[in-house]
């Protein structure tokens, strides 16, 4: 639908990405269309084609079915689409002449649409209603078109609004007046069992026009289940609801004109309110930007509201151009609310921002209006000024300010207030926020290319300072070069020795100069977000790091932008950067150039554990090198190098190079290797961590996690399993939390009141694996390790071994069966053996055994899965292994208010439910 709202050409730019979306949409309706004339053209002078061409009774009676289904109007050029789709023949052009002369089979009404005649078909001797717009008779049109219809104007063929019952639609609308900023459709079904402990209508969802008298459809994709659902204002569902003869949106254009001059006595009120403009803080927003004063005012439109805002401004130009009693607007304020009508027939909501006396014409006056929705300005004339009435006051303003995180030091610096513009111009952005406030603080990325980009992290390097950046250049030979990080394919980052490295060392050097005179705790981070740049103690200096994951409330991963090297550390142990010394730290830019040794693997090859052990000894431990480059991957970002000891340079023969390809370091070790790692993981944590992070942390750090250190491997363990989960007596409850639910004969649950427990474990967990180094792990089924799954560590036991160099583990905590790289997985050490194994298999009481269905699994699925629940054990089947013994037990929902409900009893209703469908 937003293809079809009418602005000013001004107003076009933000559009753009809309009206690109759509056109996949457009174009295969113009070929359909291109297609239906040409069939049209071959059937001839005919009435229809068809076996029935010659029945003129007909195609009347059909066209008098089609009319009765769609009693708002058709439009004549939509006409012989419908009739193609509900018949299978095609309506010639001569019945499309003829209209006008069947009185008894419609009512024809000539409409101008922009630079061509239209007309609107009614039933026989209907009075059509005065002034429909454009957008809404082809909705209207649409009523009878099949499923391949544009969703956004498909209601179904046998249903309208009106054939839901009152009971469902009030039952949806508690639920949306609960989400102010909007509800995905496919999330309904779920929330509406939950809240009813009824099975939500399912058809409803193919058809969501059903819904369209009390609540606001914005369809945002050709899937017509791809929707955002928003409550309409209270008394317009009332109306909607217990008025027998609904009120249509349109009910202020058919009133009379005394009666709108009635109503609007009351609608002008000295302080008009609107509702604030609700960024939710889950799930996914996504925003454009309409200007761009500083990063500090950056005016934003949230792209969920758009069709509400489009059928709100659709509602006001039939409002405003049918009712000539409205008033223009008298002694403006600036501040004061206003309806403009603007270039192009367009009626858009404004705020007053400045009152112009007109030099040339004395009886008329200028007005500086700042359009509240779209964001932009201008001056209009007073006679285009009027009043805004009470009805349009509902939606949030649509333009939202907000700053840009990370960049309020330099808000107004030009060249990075444009890098932003150019970054987000005619792009939708999603967002995320950091701190609610009247102008939110977010962070902006751009999610259209294969990579996500952070905006907020992309824009600062426009603040780098080009005079310290470094060029490696081809065939250029370089000494004193330091390698500081090694990766597990065989990539490794180097500082050479620069204007920039010289100016970043006087920088840190002032900065510990600083801090030994001030309390660091005065600096701590205390708004850790993806992109930010801090300070880390390193070997007793400051490093500067780049956020780049956040696990926890304690822990994330950070890049070391001067070294290279990934770390996992603790959010307490980051400093800001002092005010004063921001500019000087952001201007240079990062130290660490990434290189790989030409002729060697990834390009060649995979490393084995041996090569890259055997590389990091050799280059870790010597404190320079001599380095030539002899190709550079600028699609990578990469160099590729010889280093050479500076005694072996520049003999190629004797060059590192050589010395690890001549090795006998590249037959892998059985079922043991490490795989090369795709460029741009930089957030996930890969083996070049292993530059021994333990030396990369402060003393105090080292120190809390020596003795995990020189810990033995599981094999050697000390501590070989954990104590088993107490669990309570039969016929107590317990409090949990299901994490897995397949069905009611298998979940998994975790006691209530161990998940600060696990969650502290996990965060240990984190922390010290990121800084131990990775070695090759020698793996045994049935044992007991630590294995990296999505950025996280967990307890696992080793189900399978794969030969691809896979393992099929099961999570000791969770109760999720995973696949992971043997490279993933560590020795588990004592420390993280103490806390019993969270995961508990359980089995549904109250409910035969039985081959659970895909649509009972799916159910109980909803029903229980990701919730904190009581359990009653009714029995307990032991095991050897704490992992294998198996509960069985009522689960009771208490989430609800009035009633406890027993989920054993629902899932019973449900098969009887199914049973009768079979």
């Amino acid at each position: 639908s937003e293809k079809r709202l009418t602005v000013p050409p001004r107003f076009q730019k933000e559009l753009q990405v809309h009206l690109s979306r759509s056109s996949s949409i457009d174009s295969n309706d113009n070929l359909n269309t291109s297609i239906a004339e040409t069939h049209t053209v071959a059937s001839g002078p005919s009435v229809a084609s068809g076996p029935s061409a010659a029945n003129v009774n007909e195609v009347q009676s059909r066209i008098i079915e089609i009319l009765s289904k769609c009693s708002s109007g058709v439009w004549v050029s939509k006409m012989p689409q419908i009739y193609r789709e509900m018949y299978w023949e095609e309506l010639s052009t001569a019945v499309l002449r003829q209209l006008e002369n069947w009185p008894h089979v419609c009512t024809v009404e000539k409409v101008q649409r922009g630079d061509q005649t239209d007309g609107l078909l009614y039933p026989a001797k209907k009075i059509p209603p005065v002034a429909k717009s454009d957008t809404e008779q082809e909705k209207a049109s649409q009523n009878v078109t099949s499923s391949k219809v544009d969703p956004l104007l498909k209601p179904n063929v046998e249903t309208t609004p009106a054939s839901l019952s009152s009971d469902v639609k009030q039952k949806v609308v508690n639920i949306l007046l609960k989400y102010s900023s909007g509800l995905w459709a496919n999330a309904l079904p779920k929330l509406y069992q939950d809240t009813y402990q009824v099975k939500f209508p399912e058809d409803i969802l193919n058809n969501l026009e059903l819904l369209s008298d009390v609540c606001i459809v914005d369809y945002v994709s050709e899937v017509p289940r791809k929707a955002i659902l928003y409550a309409k204002p209270q008394r317009c569902i009332d109306e909607n609801l217990n008025v027998t003869e609904k009120v249509q949106r349109h009910d202020g254009v058919k009133a009379t004109a005394d009666q709108q001059y009635e109503e609007s006595k009351d609608q002008y009120p000295e302080k008009i309110t609107v509702p604030p403009l609700i960024i939710p803080s889950e799930g996914s927003v996504s925003v454009m930007v309409l200007e761009l004063k500083n990063t500090n005012e950056v005016l934003i439109r949230q792209v969920y509201y758009s069709s509400a805002q489009e059928q709100m401004e659709e509602d006001m130009k039939a409002y405003y151009s049918q009712n000539s009693t409205v008033s223009l607007a008298q002694s403006l304020s600036v501040g004061q609310l206003v309806a403009v009508h603007a270039e192009e027939d367009a009626w858009l909501r404004a705020r007053v921002i400045s009152l112009e006396d007109n030099k040339i014409k004395a009886s008329n006056y200028f007005f500086g209006v700042c359009y509240v929705d779209h964001g932009f300005s201008e001056f209009v004339e007073n006679n285009s000024v009027y009043k805004l009435q009470k009805q349009f006051h509902s939606l949030p303003f649509q333009a939202a300010k907000c700053k840009l995180a990370g960049l309020e030091a330099f808000c107004d610096d030009p060249v990075l207030v444009k890098t932003v513009e150019l970054q987000t111009y005619s792009k939708i952005l999603a967002v995320e926020i950091l701190e609610k406030s009247d102008i939110p603080l977010l962070v902006l990325y751009d999610t259209s290319g294969e990579d996500d980009i952070n905006i907020n992290a992309t824009c600062l390097k426009a603040l780098y300072d080009k005079s310290l950046e470094l060029h490696l250049q081809v065939d250029a030979l370089y000494s004193n070069v330091r390698v500081t990080s090694v990766f597990s394919d065989g990539s490794l980052y180097c500082q050479v020795p620069s204007k920039g490295l010289s100016r970043l060392s006087e920088i840190l050097q002032k900065l510990e100069d600083y801090f030994h005179y001030k309390q660091t705790s005065e600096f701590s981070v205390s708004l850790p977000f993806c992109g930010k740049i801090c300070l880390f103690p390193s070997k007793g200096k400051w490093a500067r790091v780049e956020i780049r994951l956040i696990h926890s409330r304690r822990a994330l991963d950070v890049q070391f932008m001067d070294t290279g090297t990934a770390a996992t550390v603790k959010i307490s142990e980051l400093r800001e950067i002092p005010p004063q010394f921001l500019r000087e730290v952001i201007a240079v830019p990062p130290q660490a150039i990434k290189c790989c040794l030409a002729d060697l693997p990834p390009n060649t090859g995979m490393w084995t554990p041996d090569a890259v052990l055997w590389l990091r000894d050799t280059v870790m431990n010597c404190p320079e090198f001599s380095m030539k480059v002899v190709k550079q991957d600028g699609s990578k970002e990469i160099a590729h190098v010889y280093l050479f000891a500076p005694e072996n340079f520049p003999d190629m023969d004797r060059s590192v190079n050589r010395h690890i390809k001549n090795a006998d370091l590249w037959k892998h070790q059985k079922d043991v290797f490490l795989s090369v790692t795709p460029s741009g993981t930089s957030s996930t944590k890969v083996a070049s961590d292993a530059v021994s992070a333990l030396q990369l942390t402060s003393g105090r750090v080292e120190k809390s996690f020596s003795d995990l250190a020189r810990e033995p491997s599981s094999a050697a363990s000390t501590i070989d399993m954990p104590p088993p989960l107490p669990l309570s007596k039969t016929g107590e409850l317990m409090d949990v939390y299901v994490s897995v639910a397949c069905h009611p004969g298998h979940f998994i649950v975790q006691p209530w009141k161990e998940l600060h427990n696990l969650e502290a474990l996990m965060e240990e967990m984190i922390l010290y694996y990121s800084r131990a180094e990775e070695k090759p792990v020698n793996v045994e089924k049935n044992k007991l390790y630590a294995a990296k799954i999505e950025n996280q560590w967990y307890r696992v036991i080793i189900k399978g071994i794969l030969r691809n160099g896979f393992l099929s583990v099961y999570e000791l905590d969770y109760g999720k069966h995973e696949f992971v790289s043997i490279e993933k997985v560590q020795p588990l050490m004592d420390t993280f053996r103490k806390l019993p194994f969270q995961a508990i298999t359980a089995q549904l009481a109250g409910v035969k055994s039985q081959q659970w269905s895909e649509e009972a699994s799916i159910v109980f699925r909803n029903l229980v899965e990701k919730k904190p629940l009581v359990a009653q054990i009714q029995a307990v089947n032991e095991s050897t292994n704490s992992w294998d013994r198996k509960i069985v037990t009522f689960l009771v929902d208490t989430s609800h208010p009035d009633t406890d409900i027993w989920i054993h009893d629902f899932v019973s209703q449900s098969l009887v439910e199914f049973s009768k469908d079979d």
